[in-house]
């Protein structure tokens, strides 16, 4: 699934060719919700946490969320796509001569600005991708699940407690701040929890406009590197599935230890 930062990068390459520009072009065959109509001007194109939305001057905005397959894609009018238009889910054509095309992606929907926003956004905590982000917010979101045994990792991908973190954040804040990810919320203090989310923050805002993602030492420290050595104390690297879905988690087992001294009381499981 992507991350904030990609859902962004991808309105922010989009929006120039796009935002101020007539519709001339408009296919959705799986859309849910009212089609924008050919001749409207394309307001804006913007990102909330990991969903992408095209506001129509007819009072219309498109949402589409990629989850584990979609992706956006630019193109010139009349140059060949990079995947089968059979894949293809929506298609945004302007005045400019450009096209976008959304391939893969799951959720594709429209609705009215006039009405209630979708649950989906509506639900949305604080975005971790803005300048201006409330992040006492999110902590006390994170806080209000402490009375679960919700591990830390999981907290930190729930978009309802703050928007834009995936797995490659996920796992990457936890080992800067050496926190174990199957720890439970309820052993992080206000204070630790808070670290979290302005790290996050922080990485998130600068990985906007980069074309490599960085969040450790010019890569990345854990995220995806199961079996090598870690980048600080050169300890293999671990990786588990974790929650719900089995989303990949990724750490180091000695510089996130499972009982950090006077911090944490949690008792492992077998790793």
């Amino acid at each position: 699934m992507p991350e904030g930062d990609t859902i962004h990068r991808a309105a922010n390459r989009m929006r120039p060719v796009l935002a101020g520009h007539v519709l001339i072009r408009f296919e959705a065959a799986r859309l849910v919700g009212d089609r924008p109509t050919v001749g409207e001007r394309i307001e804006s194109v913007g990102a909330r946490g990991k969903h992408l939305l095209i506001d129509f001057d007819g009072g219309l905005t498109l949402r589409t969320h990629m989850k584990m397959t979609g992706s956006w894609h630019l193109y010139r009018e009349g140059e060949r796509w990079r995947k089968g238009a059979h894949l293809a889910r929506v298609v945004v054509g302007a005045d400019s001569g450009w096209v976008a095309v959304c391939f893969q992606a799951p959720v594709v929907e429209t609705f009215h600005r006039s009405g209630a926003a979708p649950d989906a956004l509506a639900a949305l905590g604080p975005d971790l991708t803005a300048e201006l982000v409330d992040l006492d917010l999110a902590v006390s979101r994170a806080m209000g699940l402490s009375d679960s045994d919700v591990a830390i990792a999981d907290a930190l991908l729930d978009q309802r407690v703050a928007a834009g973190i995936g797995n490659v954040y996920k796992s990457e804040v936890l080992f800067l701040h050496g926190v174990h990810p199957f720890a439970p919320v309820h052993d992080l203090d206000a204070q630790r929890i808070h670290a979290l989310y302005e790290t996050a923050h922080r990485l998130l805002r600068a990985n906007l406009h980069t074309s490599r993602r960085v969040t450790y030492r010019g890569g990345v420290a854990v995220y995806g590197r199961k079996g090598q050595p870690c980048p600080r104390c050169g300890t293999s690297v671990r990786m588990r599935p974790q929650g719900p879905m089995a989303r990949s988690t990724y750490w180091c087992p000695r510089c996130q230890p499972d009982r950090p001294a006077g911090e944490m009381g949690w008792q492992p499981t077998t790793s």
